[in-house]
């Protein structure tokens, strides 16, 4: 939700630092923003889950690579 939410609202997610103890929105506005990024007209739970660990795995994969740190960032701007 984090992630979603400032690239909706065009932040830079270059300086953005995840912080899962962190609580932002409320559960209805989490469901709006996943139905919007989903990709599927009227998604299944089933949909809505894989497209959210998809997700996860990917911002995970994002957040420890070399190429997405601060200490390449002015090189891979936006990667």
């Amino acid at each position: 939700y984090q992630y979603l939410s400032r690239y909706k609202r065009e932040e830079d997610l270059d300086r953005f630092l995840f912080i899962p103890e962190r609580t932002e929105g409320t559960e209805k506005e989490c469901l709006k923003l996943l139905l919007e990024f989903c990709g599927r007209h009227n998604p299944s739970w089933t949909e809505l889950s894989n497209f959210t660990h998809f997700l996860n795995f990917q911002l995970s994969k994002c957040e420890k690579s070399v190429f997405c740190s601060p200490a390449v960032g002015k090189d891979f701007k936006g990667f």
